[in-house]
Formats: structure tokens, C-alpha cells, sequence
């Protein structure tokens, strides 16, 4: 740990540079539940990281990894997380095996605090980590079954770019009747977050699934809330969102 401890001390240093009380405020806007944070935001967390690439083109990947766990072992505010997370979102294309998926799985589970930074390791980290390795991707279903929250949204989110994705010359299509399955296990989820990951889930399967989706909210109805509900139906036509609201 002593080994990548100036380049955490780094980051943090960076972070405070810039941050202020009025972007903290704002920040906490957005997060109902509570969340500890220096006061950066998005732009500020992306020039850092840059930054801190170019200063110090010279690390491997590999010595990337560590730093981002490292920062990840002694984080004390949101955006720290943030910045580890986002480190080796450039390497993870064509770089380290097939075992990280693992990692971003404990990450989820012992890191992650709030729907921002699970959807941002999902989004975008984890993301260029499954274009080049597509067979990885159902094997996020297990993340379902996590005991943790952050996770359980983690497998909703993840999928969520591919319901139907162009990677390369072909087109991966995740199978419906696994979203499915997967809905029928989150669909009642004690974690709100989990159950918007899953209406947020059903919202992107609709664009290429509608009927199907229509016909499981109909059958499921009873057990949704209506905020799973309305971002399930978002993107409907005015009637069948109406019709599908009447249900709840």
C-alpha cells in the first residue's frame, strides 16, 4: 500500500483544489439518503483523472489497478471513489483478464455507497470491459443474488447498454427471457434503487421488446411500485402509458 501512497495523496490533493462548498451543495441534492462529499463535480473528476494520466504515462496498467485500489482502500468522500473507479476506465478494453469482472463485483459490494458511483463503474468502467469480452456478460446475472444493494442494481445497470449492442462487425442481443428472469427477482427488491434499476432496465428492453415488456407489466403490475412503474413505461406512447398506470 506504502507503494502507491503519493499517487492517492495526489489524487485527494487534486480533489480539494478544486473543490468547493457550493458544488458539495449542490451534489447533495441529488442523493436523499445522505452522502460525504468534498464538493467536486463530473468535470472536475474527468480533468483529474486525465491530469493525472498524462503526469504519469511512465505506470502499467497493472500498477493503474493497484493505485485505483489503493484510493479505493482509504477513500473518505464520494468523489474519491469516484476518481479511483474512473482510473482504469482507459485500460480495461485491452487490458488485465477476464478475473476483474470479479474485482468490479467486490468493488460493488465493498465500495460502493450510492446509485452514482454504481452507475458510473457500470456505465462506463465496466462497460468497455464487456465489449471486448461479451461472453462476460450474463454472468452478471449472478450479481442478483449479491447480499448487497449496490451490487444488485450493478446487474441491472450493466445490462442496461446491452439489450441489443453493436460490438465490432456483429450484434450482441442479450436474451430477453434472462432480463426477464432477472426482473422476476428484483422486481420486489427491499432497495429502491434496485427496483429503479430494474424499471430502468425494462425501459431499454421496451425499445426492442415492447409487446413483451407490456405483457410482463400487466402480469406483474401488482407488484411494482409505480416509480418501477413510470420508469418502465417512459418512453411509451401516451396511451399505453396511461393504460399500464391504470394497473398500479
Amino acid at each position: 500500500m506504502n507503494k502507491y501512497k503519493k499517487y492517492t495523496n495526489e489524487l485527494k490533493s487534486a480533489l480539494k483544489q478544486v473543490s468547493t462548498e457550493e458544488k458539495a451543495e449542490s451534489s447533495r441534492r441529488y442523493f436523499p439518503n445522505g452522502i460525504h462529499c468534498i464538493g467536486v463535480n463530473a468535470t472536475d473528476i474527468k480533468t483529474i483523472i486525465a491530469d493525472f494520466h498524462k503526469s504519469h504515462s511512465e505506470l502499467s496498467p497493472e500498477e493503474v489497478l493497484a493505485i485505483t485500489e489503493a484510493t479505493l482502500k482509504q477513500a473518505e468522500y464520494h468523489e474519491e471513489v469516484m476518481v479511483a473507479f474512473g482510473l482504469v476506465t482507459k485500460y480495461v478494453k485491452k487490458h488485465y483478464d477476464d478475473s476483474l469482472l470479479e474485482r468490479f463485483e467486490f468493488w460493488l459490494e465493498h465500495y460502493a455507497s450510492n446509485w452514482a458511483q454504481t452507475d458510473d463503474l457500470c456505465m462506463k468502467t465496466i462497460y468497455q470491459f464487456m465489449l471486448s469480452r461479451p461472453h462476460l456478460i450474463e454472468q452478471v446475472q449472478r450479481w442478483g443474488h449479491s447480499k448487497v444493494s449496490w451490487c444488485r442494481r450493478g446487474n441491472c445497470v450493466v445490462w442496461v447498454k446491452f439489450i441489443n449492442r453493436k460490438i465490432g462487425k456483429t450484434v450482441y442481443v442479450l436474451d430477453k427471457k434472462l432480463i426477464f428472469k432477472q426482473c422476476d427477482l428484483l422486481l420486489e427488491d427491499e432497495d429502491e434503487f434496485v427496483q429503479k434499476g430494474v424499471g430502468w432496465l425494462l425501459k431499454v428492453t421496451a425499445a426492442h421488446h415492447e409487446s413483451d415488456v407490456i405483457k410482463y407489466i400487466k402480469k406483474n403490475a401488482s407488484k411494482m411500485t409505480r416509480g418501477t412503474l413510470r420508469y418502465a413505461i417512459e418512453k411509451m406512447d401516451k396511451e399505453i402509458r396511461k393504460g399500464l398506470l391504470a394497473l398500479s
